[in-house]
């Protein structure tokens, strides 16, 4: 029965380690940000800190022991144990304050954000973790040798307790990123796991504290340590080969899924649980065979080897997974768990053959009763510190060199050596003979493996979320030759913190787009995205009469550094990169981006943007985000409370922040939480588009000038501001104007209910990942409510331009609508319905509508009856015939769908229409209920109000 509860206990400390190791990482990522290196420095940390927990403790182990029996009483190890849970636990409760004054500290000191700097601050995180790491290091030593009676169910319990604590592990690598931390946040989830170590370290305690005596027979106070040698070598070989592979299939993961918190958790969590059931495979056997170790090692040898050809069909077996699931949120979860045992079908026997290997090592090892504990301690510390080097070399250092498929080669490698040295020693086969002979041959082998086809890794199937008739069930090649016919990859890296990819794809036309992925994401295409990326950085510029100085957060193609360094008043744009790979592929992008990266203005930081602008003393014009969708991991930061402050508090005073955004594949709560986010900093908010879905969202620290049409125009018309803007396809001040689609501070004004993104209470990447998964396009929250509308119609630009004019002309009409009308059927509607109304004979109109008529995107939305609808929402025509209510319900819902500040609906139309309202049976009051519903929406409509501003003389309406 002790050892039952003990078990159950050890599986409880396995989950809050885990759940720990993912909250420290969120937390660190505040102080050393998230690039690479951080995570690499962070994990090194961590297995560090277990690495030297598992020797201390070890040797603690011993001597307790031998104390004990010289005493002649029970050594006490789980209430030693109990001890060391209760201090994890301390600490853990301490952690928030103790992460403030490092952070205090930090910014106290002066210094850099790389080199010395980041080295320094790395010292200051060891200061937080590295203690209780050290402590967690505890477990396995000390629970095997108090929990084990003697050599005959030593490496039984052994590996009990290493697979009860990674089961654990296990659960809490799905609990902690994917329930808790988007559920209570980090401080909470800390202070959380903090009590679960106190209450776990006093179960411990308790049963410590019992009379009975677990046998512990003690070691000679003198005896040698038993002999490590090669067990130590293989031992670190597996816990190196292990840790490379893990980082592997996690970006292997991101190319099959995409780079979301599911996919990372999905697949720590498939690896942990297969080594948890290789342990406990190990638990299972009543005797092992004195050959077992040798043929566990190289049957993992061969089945990673088989496995190395099915990997990059990968991305095609998800999208055979997700053609069978409906874009719908009910089916989310239910799709995660298809793709988790999916990943346990394919890792559970090599991946479980690794998990038995220390077990097993750990039978080879343990020589007399007292010293079990000093041997597990010797032989975790080494595969810890193999598991350190996997994470610096394999994590990070590895690909700065070679992409994923060498990588993979080389975790083989390092089984197939540790294989050799267990048959060697084991086998006793000479070793000059067996190197030569066998180890050699098969690491030469293994280098000469084919490389993965970089086509396949990058074809970004995980967007394909319906089956394609006559591809999706026709095998892998036939797949991959579908849906990626006319691409070709014309460069591929895998760096340390991205796969990143350019390939060119021949349109329909014949043209031939260049675009860049980045872990299979399209991020950037010269032909379909040039606008969006232009315009991030030149309608920033139009606000900012003399810009000098830029910050740019992501460098893509380069389109937006190029645009923003081609201004002549310009001194220097700084970019910050995160990923090395992108700036190893500028060199396809230059002819399109002005020569950016060679321009001499422009600074390339390969940093984590957030540490970069906390870092920098400098003060910017124009600060511009292009941050990567915000279901991929580590791009939330940039959409955080902290991130915007941090951008807010480095802008000029006259400064303008310009963050993309997007529609597609996303709903409207994430949007909504996203401009709530964003209005809790900027006390001035603009809203535009760039291409449909693509918005920009400025930031403004003063709103002096962005109400000035005047000085817009001035600067529209400078030569350099102008030429960006012709490529950018936009030829006028009018065209420029219609892609404001929420007006200065019309954000602010609605107040949007609910909570923000902030780094201690992170909950985007989770919202927008199951956003991403149902694949629909979000619609901007409704603005219409008096207070916002009010506001939009005061600060429009295009409505004061129109007022400055005396009006739109028939020709201007032409070029606004005419630009609405490429990517916003919406905004094209109610454009034209007021152009009609403005403008009632109009040949250029006429031209314009037979064409977009044709179009099967805008001809339901410009339809003879839809605008005539409009157009009666744009004036109060005064009193009509009764209508019904399903007709008044109608209306309301044009008004909210259709309603665009430029040229607001009448209030007072919507109100005479519900005025207006008669039900089919008098008296069954359905016609106030509906109007209730309605008043919900758009505000109180129960009396006739004169518009909350009238509309200029001679300008819109």
């Amino acid at each position: 029965m002790v050892r039952l509860v003990a078990l159950l206990l050890t599986g409880l400390t396995g989950f809050s380690g885990l759940v720990y190791e993912v909250a420290w990482q969120k937390y660190l990522a505040t102080l050393l940000g998230s690039h690479s290196e951080a995570t690499a420095a962070v994990l090194a940390l961590f297995l560090g800190g277990l690495s030297l927990g598992y020797a201390l403790f070890g040797r603690l182990t011993r001597r307790v022991v031998q104390r004990a029996a010289g005493a002649g009483r029970p050594p006490r190890l789980l209430l030693l144990y109990g001890c060391v849970e209760a201090a994890i636990g301390l600490h853990a409760l301490a952690f928030p304050l103790l992460f403030r004054a490092v952070r205090a500290l930090s910014f106290a000191i002066p210094h850099p954000a790389g080199g010395a700097g980041f080295a320094l601050d790395v010292g200051l995180a060891a200061l937080l973790i590295l203690p209780p790491t050290v402590l967690m290091g505890g477990t396995i030593p000390v629970l095997t040798q108090a929990l084990a009676r003697g050599l005959s169910d030593a490496t039984r319990i052994h590996a009990f307790v290493y697979a009860c604590n990674t089961a654990g592990a296990f659960v809490g690598a799905l609990a902690g990123g994917l329930v808790l931390i988007p559920w209570l946040g980090l401080q909470s989830v800390v202070i959380a796991m903090g009590l679960v170590n106190l209450a776990a370290g006093s179960g411990f305690a308790a049963l410590g504290l019992r009379r009975r005596e677990l046998f512990a027979a003690a070691a000679a106070p003198d005896a040698p340590a038993p002999p490590i040698g090669v067990y130590a070598a293989v031992a670190a070989l597996v816990g190196f080969a292990a840790m490379t592979l893990e980082t592997v299939l996690i970006r292997l993961g991101g190319l099959s899924l995409g780079s979301s918190s599911f996919t990372f958790a999905m697949v720590v969590a498939v690896f942990v649980l297969c080594i948890a059931l290789g342990s406990f495979a190990v638990s299972a056997l009543r005797e092992i065979p004195p050959g077992l170790l040798v043929g566990v090692q190289w049957a993992l040898a061969l089945l990673l080897a088989l496995l190395y050809p099915l990997l990059p069909e990968g991305p095609y077996a998800v999208h055979v997974v997700r053609s069978l699931f409906r874009d719908s949120e009910q089916a989310f979860y239910p799709y995660q768990i298809a793709i988790f045992l999916g990943g346990l079908l394919v890792l559970a026997v090599p991946v479980g053959l690794s998990g038995a290997t220390l077990p097993l090592i750990f039978h080879q090892l343990r020589r007399e009763a007292g010293d079990l504990g000093a041997a597990a301690g010797r032989l975790y510390a080494w595969n810890t510190l193999g598991s350190l080097a996997g994470a610096l070399a394999g994590g990070y250092l590895l690909f700065f060199w070679l992409d994923l498929d060498q990588v993979y080669r080389v975790a083989l490698g390092a089984v197939v050596l540790a294989a050799s040295l267990l048959s060697i020693r084991l086998l006793a086969l000479p070793r000059v003979a067996a190197l030569v002979l066998v180890t050699l041959p098969l690491l030469f082998g293994i280098a000469s493996l084919p490389r993965w086809n970089p086509n396949w890794l990058a074809s970004g199937a995980f967007r394909l979320r319906e089956p394609i008739a006559g591809i999706s069930y026709g095998g892998a090649k036939h797949f991959y030759d579908g849906i990626r016919e006319g691409v070709r990859v014309v460069h591929y890296k895998d760096d340390p913190n991205s796969s990143v990819s350019v390939f060119e794809a021949r349109l329909p036309d014949g043209r031939i787009d260049t675009a860049i992925a980045t872990n299979a994401k399209p991020d950037g295409s010269i032909l379909g995205d040039y606008p969006t990326m232009a315009l991030a950085a030149l309608i920033p510029a139009a606000f900012v009469e003399r810009p000098e100085r830029a910050f740019v957060i992501g460098y893509g193609t380069g389109v937006t550094v190029g645009e923003l360094a081609a201004l002549d008043s310009m001194k220097s744009v700084t970019v910050a990169e995160i990923s090395p790979g992108v700036i190893g592929s500028a060199p396809y992008f230059e002819p399109w981006n002005q020569g950016a990266l060679a321009n001499p203005k422009t600074k390339v930081v390969i940093s984590d943007a957030y540490r970069a602008l906390l870092r920098s003393d400098q003060r910017y014009d124009i600060i511009v985000s292009e941050p990567s969708n915000p279901w991929v991991t580590g791009v939330e930061m940039l959409f955080s409370r902290e991130f915007l402050t941090a951008a807010r508090d480095r802008l000029t005073p006259n400064g303008v922040y310009a963050q993309w955004f997007h529609l597609y594949e996303n709903d409207t709560e994430v949007v909504e939480l996203v401009l709530r986010t964003y209005a809790s900093v900027f006390d001035h908010v603009a809203v535009w588009y760039s291409l449909g879905p693509d918005l920009i969202l400025l930031g403004f620290r003063s709103p002096d000038g962005a109400l000035d049409v005047d000085r817009l125009a001035a600067r529209v018309a400078a030569p350099d501001v102008a030429a960006g803007l012709r490529r950018a396809r936009i030829g006028s001040l009018p065209a420029l104007l219609a892609h404001e689609i929420l007006p200065l501070d019309v954000v602010n004004a609605a107040h949007f209910p609910g909570d923000v993104q902030t780094l201690l209470h992170p909950v985007l990447s989770q919202r927008a990942a199951r956003a991403f998964f149902r694949g629909h396009n979000a619609s901007l929250p409704p603005t219409v409510l008096p207070v916002p509308a009010a506001v939009g119609a005061a600060n429009s630009l295009l409505r004061r331009y129109a007022h400055e004019q005396g009006g739109l002309s028939d020709s201007t009409y032409a070029e606004v609508a005419g630009e609405a009308c490429k990517h916003q059927p919406l905004l094209c509607a109610t454009l034209v319905a007021s152009w009609m109304r403005e403008v009632p004979n109009s040949p250029t109109r006429d031209a314009l509508l037979k064409d977009l008529r044709a179009d099967g995107t805008f001809g339901a939305h410009l339809g003879a009856a839809r605008l005539r609808l409009l157009n009666q929402l744009l004036v109060d025509a005064g009193p009509g015939d009764s209508i019904p209510p399903e007709r008044a319900k109608m209306l309301t819902d044009l008004y909210v769908e259709y309603f665009h500040h430029a040229t607001p609906f009448s209030r007072d139309a919507l109100t005479r229409a519900w005025q207006q309202c008669r039900p089919a049976q008098p008296g069954d009051g359905s016609c106030a209920r509906a109007l209730a519903a309605a008043e919900g929406r758009v505000g109180p409509l129960r009396e006739q109000r004169a518009s909350a501003t009238p509309p200029p003389r001679g300008g819109l309406p």
